[in-house]
């Protein structure tokens, strides 16, 4: 559809933390920086990981608790490095459809909010089910890139 996509995403291991009681800009402040010190080496191996995108941030309506994620490269897909810090931790995702709305410009939790909303009125007129508890955002971009962003708004299918 011209406003939005279906994807299907397999099984994979992500790099995770979970930050309570904070604003979601918060959250992905604190959340960023513990992934960031996990790949720079803060893990069993003491072995830098490459970055990659998307990262990616859990919102469950009616709660503050943010969980704020890195894709772990395909090289280390069969076994990362175990975190060396009690609050990051590797999960898998298992493989899902997932409807995404792309959009550009420099993502706030407001705009991810409202891209989240326009996608689900427009599944729920389109009588696509899908899971409306939960979304994820996913940014692509360096903070210090400033035109042509890549930010989405993810919906599981049901």
């Amino acid at each position: 559809a011209k406003d939005y996509e279906l994807r299907q995403y397999e099984t994979a291991k992500w790099v995770s933390t979970v930050i309570k009681g904070e604003t979601q800009k918060e959250a992905m402040r604190q959340g960023f920086w513990k992934l960031f010190h996990y790949i720079q080496g803060k893990n069993e191996k003491e072995m830098k990981i490459d970055m990659t995108v998307p990262v990616t941030c859990l919102v469950k309506s009616g709660y503050t608790d943010f969980k704020i994620s890195f894709f772990v490269p395909f090289e280390h897909q069969d076994s990362p490095p175990q975190p060396t810090d009690s609050d990051v931790f590797i999960e898998e995702r298992k493989a899902a459809a997932i409807f995404v709305r792309s959009f550009g410009g420099f993502a706030s939790p407001e705009k991810y909010a409202e891209e989240a909303e326009a996608l689900a009125r427009i599944l729920r007129n389109r009588g696509q089910p899908f899971h409306e508890d939960f979304f994820y955002t996913a940014g692509y971009d360096s903070p210090f890139k400033l035109f042509n962003r890549h930010n989405e708004v993810w919906y599981f299918k049901k």
